[in-house]
């Protein structure tokens, strides 16, 4: 699956839950240099859509409330108070 193609499959909690079993394989230990390797590099792979998908959020939070304040600050000026 290409990275941008399993990006938008993946769910946050999704490459959340997969990357604590990256971290757990990777703290016990007892695999060779290339697994390891191979862990590593998934593990950085899920860390950036966990990133993109916890930005992703927060810029729909931080758009929701510029347009909250807005449309509070409109009203405001319009003198919304009876």
């Amino acid at each position: 699956m290409a990275a941008g193609t399993e990006e938008a499959a993946l769910g946050y909690e999704q490459a959340r839950d997969e990357l604590i079993e990256v971290v757990r394989r990777l703290e016990a230990g007892g695999t060779s240099l290339e697994e390891s390797l191979a862990l590593w590099e998934r593990g950085e792979e899920l860390a950036k859509v966990c990133r993109r998908r916890l930005e992703g959020a927060r810029a729909r939070l931080d758009a929701s409330l510029a347009a909250e304040r807005a449309a509070e600050a409109a009203e405001g000026a319009s003198g919304g108070e009876e």
